[in-house]
């Protein structure tokens, strides 16, 4: 034994220890330990995690402790004293180890990595700040990045995102509802948030051989021919493709001949940023421009030569719109395709030609040549990209500007640069044969005529040179370059400076020289000061061969420069041809090319000139005058309507950052002391004329300028007073308080809305609370805060809702309340009644709730409970303002928010959540925070508000407050049911840290609903069996303390029902039903089942239940229903697990019979309730197969009661033919009724079988007499993710619901997916779309293939009867999609029109117990356009015939659909129809191409015999039917018909050639024995095919036979059967003689002749040929 040493401590392990040792507690880092014993190194105390494993110990050597403190709130909180940001990462890392390694379990290994890295990267910065050696300005930096990791990594796992507060975790107990509520709105919009946009573009190029991908940095790769062997210049800029302009320089990269950087090691040189663009310049029409120049020899095939001498070439360009590379993955690279002018003269627009797609002009400059680059997007301005990405500033990343200022100039801001653009130039061939190979070099020399070193820059990337040469296009007196250089030229040298060009022709024989023929210069800075105009300048081209006479600077800079400023007399000069273009373009904060600005800065030279240098001041723009010392001198010098200009200047968003450059002049260089007594006169003046002026421009301009004039004057006053020892204080208050009474007066004023005076208030409320803050330096808190209260009061009171001055308000209020004045308790109490006043009845109407809740927001984040600590709560005076104005409002605006109904349309409707849920939360926050202050005081004052007890008392039996504790009930459920509460679903350390804090709130609920219940007493029969379902949801929380709390209700319930109706029947269907559904969710699991299995307990060994249930007789039927429901849950548990496990096998899914039916008619109730009859009656088949004719008993089960198993099939037999015969599916009722019918018969129930058979023969007379609809079908694809997985990348075919199409079906869908995309084409989905995150349907119609093709082919069956087995009992369904093979012929598209047919066959018939089935087989074939003609032709005679046969019986009402079909039938036979036909199949390349169609062409050309006396009969029987009004188009097709006729004679016309020649043309498809010939002829179906083989066979048969079997074939050509007509008739009468009698007898004649048969011979062998004599 040793001695032990009580403590009592808190600590934190920072190392492990496993507890080996006998009775040791097993430690993991991080875990909070609470010690209770000390003794020689060893502790005894417990984990917080497990506090039920009280004992264990651990070496104190190994255990190191980490101080904590304890608070006590609610729960006893233990906590670290260590920084909140080390606490959170902590926690935060051990979150992450176990889901990272989830992570690698689930494959996901891009995460999984990039993870690893950030854990890395936290611990290294964890480490940092522990060591403590950080200065506070690391610290902070340090501290943001963790936190920025720790926001990425719990996005990035869908865990918390927590709002902060100086990088901590916020404390919801030290700040308001409101302010958290605000901080958690503000966690998305902060990462969007940027001043400026910054694009970054890493270009690191690579070896010319080497692969395009680099997976670690963006990279530039340039894949040029081989063997080019020359160095490249690439140049980059940003072009708007809108205006045609460059937006940026350019950056600059050279390579070497490698295809490499020529400086490798200079990173720098490799990738740049493009700064100063704002959010306006990323559009879909901005592009990045890539301009590639070669240095070598003039033409890029030339051979070499001793010419040593290299040029500027070009060789392509490559564009890409910034929106392409912005929304691709920035990790990978993008490859772009480089060209080359068609025309070298159009290099200049090359972009502009690759941007507008003008192919004509441009060409791949090579298979092999690429350009990928890489593009990142940053956010924030320079000095912010400086702090966060330090290692790519560190290795000195080149910045490349934008050509002009950014959106926002800020000050300070120091830039001086020009840009010249080489535009074109006009040159003479200088007596040459040919025209010249022009280059440009361009020089900058200063004052004395010397050139500037490293002032010329090609862009940045590269540093500045001495001089620039331009690129030569070969042979052309009117180059274009249109190439921008950069001359950086600092201010002090600007004056005097000019830059030369001079132009050299390239000669390109063998020395290669560069011969100067001519040079033009242009001066920087003109003689008043002003720097050279930005635009195009025309530029005077000097003669001048010999390098040596430009020297001398000074002498030809006396010449004239520019054709712009030469004297008129000068005419020589003027119409000289030759001339340079160039474009300039200053951007400076130093220099200008203004005038007037020189003018009023060099006032003091010419003061004579002040006035009208200040008249032209506001002509001036604002980026002149802000980067210039005007703000210095303003107010000394400046008339007060000028300072007025330059004070509204600064107010001007692109201007907004020059504020803190005037607020430091007025604080430390304004020496105006006696100027505020002007001030204030002035400002009175303009305010008391503001009522009587007619026009209001200048009095709204001076009243803009309210915040600085009162700066003005303030500090006028403080530096008065500081040097006369504060004299005329009283005079000076008296003056403002007069000014004041002039404000409210003219504020007073009532106008009308388009009223001047309202528009000038407007502008001064929107100023005047930016001078509270100038007021407080002089008066007091109070003093200012009545100023304010007296104001804001002296508004109108009316309120109109169109009024716009109503809005401004609302915005001078929240100004207010958000200023510094109402920070301040004393100032606060005056103002809250003028807030509340307003703020309460914009409430009331409903107005501008937007900012209503801005308001409320911050005021109630300000106002905070007195004295919280002393034993009578002080209530605060604010607090009883707010809850006397605004509480009842305030929640009768929460309802009517909820309750408005929301706006059509999507877009519409979206914006509208976004609005209603944004204002919404934060008026709930409001009311939350106005809760949490509100006192037993002003609960008080709410019930004594009430008259009576009585509107306050309970009363259950009225239905007002049945609906009350309805709602308390269902609300608890949702409480404790809400995501935020689901203690289980939670990482670790969070729900520690939630239980510490809150505890289980969920336990806190269910004990209240618990006690509401049990005081319902008598009144629970109400909310019997209502309240099961909400009950039961909770029980199957994972929560014992909770199930514990909520089982013995259900107890309660049973009892209460058996008191009232001798059973609890309704107890029990409710509890399964609901039982089924939950768990059928996922919820409930086997602790919950024994769990529940504890209420049959419940009837025995508690005395308090057994005393209530002495004298009940129900304990029986109770238990046995508790058996019910435990074995329902153990079934339902065994299938959850089957399907888990994937153990399912066929419909039952190896469940148990029991379980299976009630899911067969669960199903079968959401068919009657979707009133799908067929598909129920097919669903209670399925429990009704199960059952025999049999007289074994059944227990009561479901809704039925306790009889024969004979009796149950009866019944359901009868229910099932009710049901098909609502789905009239009348065929499959008749099947039924003749089963019951026999089992009748069987037991001589003639009564019965009587009723049967009357049913039977009922539903035999509705087939033939009623109207049947014939459903559509649609093949649906579910592609994607997304899909749930019993639909993810299935098909299925789904029966559309009656009249619904294609569209319908479709839009059906979409609404039940609204999350999918509908794909536009029928094509299988690749890959790609299978893995993708989305949802993609794919919907089509399909037609049904019909299983039973006996009934529909068989005559004489009513159509009536064949429409059934068309659509029922399908299997196999199909779709076509038709394509041309080969090459289309656009003469006659049937020759290669295909088709694709794809069959679908279902694991299940249709219709069946779904209205879809999984598609288990999918076949595809190809149909050849000859067959494909064929089903045509098949598929329009059979509408024809069947149209006819319904017009015929009278079935149809209307006979315009027989019109419509015969109309187009015929139209297209005599348009051509037939004639493609005859061009495609019956000429004779075909049948001697495809001798295999022999049968095809002859079944084709029966058809369209048949479609011809289809047509005619059609006509006859619409002849017989038609109004009188459609009489004209009967005619007309009568007319047509018989064109038809004629034309099909010539089509159709055979011509007899000889036997041998007709032999060897069919020879591969035709029989040449006449027992093939035989057997060919018995198996055919056309006649046309049959008479060929007769006609290739008779040379070798007997003449006799020959003639009979030619002439039995060849007469169905001329005498075919009617149509309608009986089969077996076989009377003249009966045939219809298709072609002219003549003809018909030249055949015969023909036949006769070539046979040697005399014509009297002929006659008598066939009757029908006598009856043609006749």
């Amino acid at each position: 034994f040793f001695d032990c040493v009580c403590v009592c401590r808190f600590g934190v392990l920072l190392a492990s220890f496993r507890g080996t040792v006998q009775h040791g507690l097993p430690l993991e880092i991080g875990d909070t330990v609470q010690l209770l014993e000390k003794c020689e190194g060893w502790y005894r105390g417990f984990v917080h995690k497990n506090p039920n494993a009280k004992v264990g110990e651990t070496l104190f050597n190994v255990m190191s402790l980490s101080p904590l403190s304890l608070t006590h709130r609610q729960f006893e909180t233990v906590i670290p004293t260590e920084d909140s940001v080390i606490t959170e990462m902590t926690s935060t890392l051990r979150d992450w180890g176990a889901m990272w390694k989830r992570l690698y379990v689930k494959n996901d290994g891009d995460l999984f990595h990039r993870l690893w890295h950030v854990m890395n990267e936290i611990l290294d910065l964890r480490r940092q700040v522990l060591v403590g050696h950080l200065t506070n300005d690391r610290m902070k930096d340090v501290k943001q990045h963790i936190t920025a990791r720790l926001d990425w990594g719990n996005e990035q796992l869908s865990l918390d995102l927590v709002p902060r507060r100086e990088f901590s975790m916020v404390d919801p107990d030290e700040i308001s509802v409101t302010e958290l509520f605000k901080l958690v709105s503000s966690i998305p919009k902060t990462r969007n948030n940027c001043l400026n946009t910054v694009l970054l573009l890493l270009c690191i190029p690579h070896s010319l051989s080497s692969s395009i991908h680099c997976p670690l940095y963006l990279s530039l790769s340039l894949a040029t021919y081989s063997n080019l062997g020359e160095e490249l210049e690439v140049f980059f800029h940003i072009y708007d493709g809108r205006e045609n302009r460059p937006l940026s320089e350019r950056f600059f990269v050279r390579l070497n001949k490698n295809g490499v950087p020529k400086s490798p090691e200079k990173t720098e040189r490799q990738c740049t940023l493009f700064v100063d663009l704002g959010s306006s310049d990323l559009r879909k029409d901005v592009y990045i421009v890539v301009h590639i120049m070669r240095i070598g020899r003039m033409g890029a095939g030339e051979k070499k030569n001793l010419c040593s001498i290299q040029y500027r070439r070009p060789f392509g360009c490559a564009v890409i719109s910034i929106a392409d590379l912005l929304t691709a993955d920035s990790k990978d690279d993008h490859l772009l395709k480089v060209y080359a002018c068609t025309t070298e003269s159009e290099w200049y627009q090359i972009h502009e030609n690759i941007i507008r797609k003008v192919n004509s002009r441009y060409n791949l400059s090579g298979s092999n040549t690429g350009l990928a680059v890489s593009l990142q997007l940053l956010h924030g301005d320079i000095e912010q990209l400086r702090r966060e990405y330090m290692v790519l500033f560190t290795r000195g990343v080149s910045i490349t500007k934008k050509l002009g200022f950014s959106d926002i100039i800020m000050p300070g801001e120091m830039r001086n640069d020009l840009y010249m653009t080489l535009e074109k130039g006009e040159f003479e061939k200088g007596g040459k044969s040919v025209a010249r190979n022009v280059e440009i070099t361009v020089y900058v020399l200063d004052i004395e005529g010397q050139v500037m070193k490293s002032y010329v820059a090609a862009g940045s990337g590269e540093p500045g040179g001495d001089v620039y040469h331009s690129f030569v296009l070969y042979h052309n007196n009117s180059p274009r370059w249109a190439e921008q250089i950069k001359l950086p030229i600092p201010v002090d040298m600007f004056r005097g400076s000019h830059v030369r060009f001079e132009f050299r022709h390239c000669s390109t024989k063998d020395k290669g020289e560069k011969k100067l023929f001519g040079y033009s210069f242009v001066h920087l800075m003109q003689e008043d000061g002003r720097t050279l105009p930005d635009g195009t300048h025309e530029l005077i081209i000097h003669k001048c061969e010999e390098n040596a006479n430009l020297q001398d600077s000074s002498c030809y800079l006396k010449l004239p420069f520019s054709k712009a400023n030469l004297p008129g007399n000068n005419q020589a000069v003027k119409g000289t041809k030759e001339c340079f273009w160039i474009t300039s373009f200053l951007c400076s904060t130093k220099l200008t090319q203004n005038g007037d600005m020189l003018d009023l800065l060099k006032w003091r030279a010419h003061p004579e000139r002040i006035n009208d240098s200040l008249l032209k001041l506001k002509e001036i723009d604002g980026s002149e005058i802000v980067k210039v010392p005007v703000l210095h001198f303003v107010t000394e010098l400046f008339p007060f309507l000028f300072q007025v200009h330059i004070i509204n200047l600064l107010q001007d968003s692109k201007f907004h950052h020059f504020k803190p450059v005037m607020d430091t002049y007025i604080e430390s260089h304004f020496a105006g002391a006696l100027s505020y007594r002007d001030l204030i006169k002035v400002l009175k003046w303009y305010v008391d004329r503001i009522i009587d002026a007619e026009h209001q421009d200048h009095i709204q301009q001076v009243l803009n300028a309210t915040e600085y004039i009162f700066k003005y004057i303030i500090q006028s006053r403080r530096l008065f007073a500081l040097a006369t020892g504060g004299q005329s204080e009283e005079e000076f208050r008296c003056c403002v308080h007069e000014l004041f009474m002039s404000i409210r007066f003219f504020l007073s004023q009532e106008n009308k809305i388009t009223s001047p005076i309202t528009q000038t208030q407007a502008v001064f409320l929107r100023t005047f609370p930016a001078v509270y803050g100038e007021l407080l330096k002089i008066f007091t808190v109070r003093e200012v805060a009545g100023f304010v209260r007296e104001t804001l009061g002296s508004l109108p009171a009316t309120a109109r809702a169109e009024c716009p001055l109503e809005a401004v308000k609302l915005h001078c209020i929240a100004k207010t309340v958000e200023s510094q004045l109402v920070c301040i308790p004393e100032s606060r109490c005056i103002l809250l009644p003028v807030v509340l006043r307003l703020l309460q009845a914009h409430m009331q109407e409903q107005r501008d709730l937007v900012m209503c809740a801005r308001i409320l927001t911050s005021m109630l984040s300000l106002v905070r409970k007195y004295d919280s600590t002393a034993t009578e709560p002080v209530v605060s005076e604010e607090v009883d303002l707010i809850v006397d104005s605004l509480l009842v409002v305030l929640m009768r605006t929460i309802l009517e928010i909820t309750n408005r109904p929301q706006a059509a349309g999507t877009n519409m409707r979206l914006q509208f959540q976004d609005i209603t849920v944004c204002v919404c939360g934060e008026f709930v926050a409001c009311l939350l925070a106005l809760l949490r202050q509100m006192s037993d005081k002003h609960y008080q004052q709410l019930l004594q508000a009430f008259t009576s007890k009585d509107d306050l008392r309970v009363r259950p039996h009225t239905h007002t407050h049945h609906s009350v504790w309805d709602s308390y009930f269902y609300l608890s459920v949702i409480f404790i049911n809400q995501p935020c509460l689901q203690l289980e679903s939670f990482s670790p350390s969070k729900k520690k840290r939630v239980l510490e804090k809150y505890g289980d709130m969920r336990v806190m609920m269910g004990c209240e609903i618990f006690s509401m219940w049990q005081n319902l007493g008598e009144h629970k029969l109400n909310f019997i069996p209502a309240m099961i379902g909400p009950f039961l949801e909770v029980t199957l929380v994972p929560q014992p303390d909770l199930r514990n709390v909520m089982i013995p209700i259900f107890h309660d319930m049973m009892d209460w029902e058996q008191r009232r109706s001798g059973n609890f029947k309704q107890v029990e269907a409710k509890l399964i039903d609901k039982l089924d559904g939950l768990m059928s969710e996922g919820k409930g699991d086997e602790t919950y089942r024994e769990l529940f299995n504890s209420i049959i307990p419940l009837f025995g060994p508690y005395p308090s239940l057994l005393k209530k249930i002495e004298r009940e007789t129900w304990r029986e039927s109770g238990v046995s229903l508790i058996a019910t429901v435990t074995r329902l849950m153990e079934r339902l548990l065994d299938y959850r697990d089957c399907v888990k496990l994937g153990e399912v096998d066929g419909k039952k899914i190896g469940c148990t019979e029991e379980m299976y039916i009630r899911y067969i008619h669960k199903l079968y109730e959401l068919h009657l309730k979707a009133q799908n009859y067929t598909e129920a009656s097919y669903t209670l088949l399925l429990y009704d197969e199960l059952l025999e004719w049999s007289e074994r008993p059944l227990r009561e089960f479901l809704n039925y009661p306790m009889q024969s198993e004979w009796q149950r099939k009866e019944y359901l037999h009868l229910t099932i033919v009710q049901n098909f015969d609502r789905g009239k599916c009348w065929e499959n009722g008749i099947i039924l009724c003749r089963e019951l019918a026999d089992q009748y018969e069987s037991y001589y129930d003639y009564r019965n079988l009587s009723k049967m058979r009357m049913m039977e023969a009922s539903l035999y007379e509705k087939i033939m007499d009623q109207q049947r609809l014939e459903p559509e079908f649609f093949r649906v694809g579910f592609y994607g993710k997304k899909f749930p997985f019993f639909l993810r990348n299935k098909e299925f075919v789904c029966r559309g619901h009656d009249y619904e199409r294609l569209e319908a079906f479709q839009q059906r869908m979409l609404n039940e997916f609204p999350h999918a995309i509908a794909m536009q084409h029928v094509n299988q989905p690749d890959q790609t779309i299978y893995q993708a995150e989305a949802q993609y349907l794919q919907i089509y119609a399909v037609s049904p293939i019909p299983e039973s093709q006996d009934v529909l082919q068989r005559d004489g069956v009513a159509d009536n009867i064949k429409s059934f087995y068309k659509v029922n009992h399908i299997w196999r369904f199909r779709y076509d999609r038709p394509f041309h093979k080969g090459t289309k012929d656009k003469e006659n598209e049937f020759k290669s029109l295909w088709v694709e047919r794809t069959s679908l066959t279902l694991v299940q018939s249709l219709p069946g117990i779904s209205r879809w089935f999984e598609v288990e087989k999918r076949e595809l074939v190809e149909v050849s356009p000859l067959e494909n003609a064929i089903e045509v032709i098949e598929n329009k005679n059979l509408q024809l015939r069947m149209l006819i046969a319904q017009c015929q019986s009278r079935q149809m009402q209307n006979i315009n659909p027989l019109t419509m079909c015969l109309n187009g039938v015929i139209d297209a036979a005599v348009n051509g129809g037939l004639a493609r036909y005859q061009e495609a199949f019956f000429v004779k390349d075909y049948i001697v191409n495809h001798p295999e169609d022999g049968e095809k062409i002859g079944r084709l050309r029966e058809l369209m015999f048949e479609q011809a006396h289809i047509l005619e009969y059609g006509l006859a029987v619409h002849e017989k039917f038609v109004p009188q009004d459609m009489r004209p188009l009967h005619k007309k097709l009568v007319d047509q018909f018989h064109v038809m006729k004629s034309t099909t004679c010539q089509i159709l016309k055979l011509t007899f050639i000889k036997p041998a020649s007709f032999r060897r043309m069919c020879a591969p498809a035709l029989c040449t024995s006449p027992m093939a010939a035989r057997v060919v002829h018995a198996g055919t179906r056309s006649p046309t095919s049959s008479a060929q083989m007769a006609l290739a066979w008779w040379p070798d048969a007997g003449e006799k036979h020959c003639l009979r079997l030619s002439l039995s074939l060849f007469f169905p050509l001329f005498l075919s059967p009617s149509p309608f007509s009986s089969s077996g008739s076989s009377s003249f009468h009966s045939h219809t003689l298709f072609f002219p009698l003549p003809f018909c007898l030249h055949i015969l004649y023909s036949l006769a002749h070539s046979l040697s048969i005399s014509r009297s011979s002929l006659l008598f062998l066939t009757p029908w040929f006598g009856t043609i004599w006749a």
